[in-house]
Order: structure tokens, then C-alpha cells, then sequence
């Protein structure tokens, strides 16, 4: 018991850092894909097609490949950063096109008599989006939005294989140092990820019964 007791500053740190990385990444990718998601319906067409460029692009290159991008590409480049915000840009982008996705479906269920009578009012078309199409968006796809941060949550486990000493890093660390406690360890580990996944997907179930706009 002691021995494993003496575990837990090793996932602490390593439990931190996934949170960390949860966050920063989470709330960067939300903006990012909602500017995204805006650009897919906007009146001009090199807006539109650069956001369905970047969501197929983003969407399609395997989580791998761009956390090699940003953390070993980029420093080849010359840019020095550390290896911390690589990976949290790395996740913000690969994040980015499922919160656009999910957000345009919440769009898409708007009726479009809303944008007209927005319009008709003096609304610009920044100001039709902001106030009236996704704040409805937002709360009609509560659900599949908090999905996409419980696997960013479970995706933040790559950066522990580019330098990032997350929880899967400690994790690996533990078990390689000692070998008689390898199950314990990866349940502690398996635990540790439903601490964060476990209560998203109640606070899913709890929000969409309060705010979510039936289409």
C-alpha cells in the first residue's frame, strides 16, 4: 500500500497537466470552431470555402500526425515554443472541425424565418449570427458539443507521446518503474479519465434537459 500511495504526486502532475490541456485546448477549439461554423454560412464564397477546407483537412489527418506537425515539424521550422503549447494548438486544431460540425447542424435547425426577420429588422449579418442563429445553435447541440470535449478529454493522451508529461506519460512512467503493479496502476489511470469524462456526460444529460431547444 505504501508503495502505491507513493504514486499519486507522479498522477497528480500528470492528471494536472490533462486538465490543463483539456481546458486551454477546449475553450480555443470552441472559438475556433465557431468562427468556423460561421464561415460555412457566410454570404461569401472564398469564407465558405476555406472553412470546408479546413474542416475536411482537420478532420481527416489522424491526431498522430498533427501533434508530429506541431511538435516536431514546427521546432524544426524555428519556431521555439515550448513542447506545452505545441500540443495544446495541436488539439485545438484537430478539435476545431467536430465543434464546427456540431455547431452547423445546430444551425441548419434554426428556422430560416428567424434569419429573415433579422434581416428585415437592419441586422447585419455578423450581428443575425451573434444574437439570434447561434445562441439558439448553442443550446440545440449541448449534447454533441460536451461529446467532443470528452474525447478531446481521452485524445489529450497523445501529447504523452510528444514530450508533454500528461497522464498517459505518467502512467507509462509508473508502469515501466514498477512492473509487480501494472494492473493497479492502469485502472488508478482508467479512474483518473472518468473523473473528468464521467461528469461531462451527466452535465450533458443535466443541460439538455434544462436548455436544449427542441427542433
Amino acid at each position: 500500500m505504501e508503495q502505491y500511495l507513493s504514486f499519486f504526486p507522479v498522477f497528480w502532475e500528470g492528471f494536472r497537466m490533462t486538465l490543463l490541456l483539456l481546458v486551454v485546448s477546449g475553450v480555443l477549439s470552441l472559438v475556433l470552431g465557431t468562427l468556423i461554423a460561421a464561415m460555412r454560412i457566410s454570404p461569401v464564397g472564398s469564407l465558405r470555402g476555406f472553412a470546408a477546407f479546413w474542416t475536411e483537412i482537420a478532420r481527416n489527418t489522424p491526431l498522430t500526425l498533427v501533434f508530429f506537425f506541431f511538435t516536431v515539424v514546427v521546432p524544426f521550422l524555428g519556431v521555439r515554443v515550448p513542447f506545452v503549447p505545441l500540443a495544446i494548438a495541436a488539439l485545438a486544431y484537430y478539435t476545431s472541425p467536430f465543434v464546427a460540425e456540431a455547431l452547423r447542424s445546430g444551425i441548419n435547425g434554426v428556422p430560416q424565418g428567424q434569419a429573415e426577420a433579422a434581416r428585415s429588422i437592419g441586422l447585419g449579418f455578423g450581428q443575425t449570427v451573434s444574437l439570434v442563429v447561434l445562441p439558439q445553435a448553442f443550446r440545440m447541440t449541448i449534447p454533441p458539443l460536451i461529446n467532443v470535449f470528452i474525447a478531446l478529454t481521452k485524445n489529450s493522451s497523445v501529447a504523452g507521446g510528444f514530450f508533454v508529461f500528461e497522464l498517459f506519460a505518467a502512467t507509462r512512467e509508473l508502469a515501466n518503474a514498477n512492473g509487480n503493479m501494472v494492473i493497479l496502476i492502469l485502472v488508478t489511470a482508467a479512474a483518473l479519465y472518468l473523473v473528468v469524462t464521467v461528469p461531462l456526460g451527466l452535465l450533458a444529460v443535466n443541460l439538455e434537459k434544462r436548455l436544449v431547444v427542441r427542433r
